[in-house]
C-alpha cells in the first residue's frame, strides 16, 4: 500500500493543457531573461501547482501574455501572445494587430498550437512595424539551451564584434556561420550579422571556443 501511495504521489492529476502552458511559459520567461529583458526570478521559479492556482486547469490565454522591456533600453518592449488551438489564419493575425497597443513595441512573439496559413505568416512580416517571431508550443516544452550536450552561447555586442574582427584581421563573412533559423539562434532572437561566442567544454573536446556569425 505504501508503495502504491508513493507511486501515486508522482501522478499529475491536473490537466495536460495547463501543464503544457506552464512549461512553455516558463521557457519563454527564461528565453526573455537570456535575451536581456526584465524578468523576475519569482516568475520563473513558479511551480506547477502555483501556476494552476493562479490560472486554473484551463488557462485564459489573455492572462498568459507577457509584456516586458529590455534592461539596457527600457523604451524597447516585447509582447508574447499565446494563440489558441485553431489554425492561425489571416483574420486572427489582423485581429491581433488591431487589438494590441503598439506603443514602444519593438518585437512580438506568437506561440502557436496549430499550423499557420501561408497568408497569415506573410502578414506577420508585412503588417507589423516590428519583427514578429513564431514558435510552436511543442518546441517550448523544454529549454534547449539547458541540454547537457549544448555548448554555451554568448551574444557579442557590436563593439565586441568589431574588436574580434580587428584582433584576427578577418571580415564578417570569413567567420564560421550559424543559420538564423538554427534553434539556438531563434531562442536568442538573433539577427543576420550578429556574432555569438560558442564555448565547448567536454571530456571529448576539452575547452574550445569558436565564433559564429548569423546568416
Amino acid at each position: 500500500m505504501d508503495g502504491e501511495n508513493c507511486i501515486c504521489s508522482y501522478v499529475d492529476e491536473g490537466s495536460v493543457e495547463s501543464h503544457r502552458y506552464y512549461l512553455a511559459r516558463r521557457t519563454v520567461l527564461e528565453m526573455l531573461r537570456d535575451r536581456g529583458y526584465t524578468i523576475s526570478d519569482s516568475d520563473i521559479s513558479l511551480t506547477l501547482p502555483e501556476f494552476r492556482s493562479i490560472h486554473g486547469q484551463r488557462p485564459d490565454l489573455e492572462r498568459l501574455r507577457i509584456s516586458t522591456t529590455l534592461i539596457s533600453n527600457p523604451s524597447k518592449k516585447i509582447l508574447v501572445i499565446f494563440c489558441g488551438t485553431d489554425v492561425v489564419k489571416l483574420g486572427i493575425v489582423r485581429g491581433i494587430l488591431s487589438q494590441v497597443s503598439h506603443d514602444n513595441l519593438s518585437r512580438m512573439i506568437l506561440v502557436l498550437q496549430n499550423k499557420m496559413t501561408a497568408q497569415a505568416r506573410q502578414a506577420t512580416k508585412e503588417l507589423f512595424p516590428y519583427k514578429v517571431e513564431l514558435f510552436q508550443i511543442t518546441d517550448l516544452l523544454m529549454n534547449i539551451t539547458k541540454h547537457v550536450l549544448k555548448p554555451k552561447h554568448e551574444i557579442l555586442t557590436p563593439e565586441e564584434k568589431q574588436k574580434l574582427l580587428s584582433k584576427y584581421n578577418v571580415e564578417e563573412k570569413q567567420l564560421p556561420r550559424i543559420l538564423e533559423a538554427d534553434a539556438v539562434a531563434t531562442y536568442y532572437g538573433l539577427e543576420p550579422g550578429q556574432v555569438v561566442k560558442v564555448t565547448y567544454d567536454s571530456e571529448v573536446t576539452g575547452l574550445h571556443v569558436t565564433y559564429r556569425c548569423v546568416m
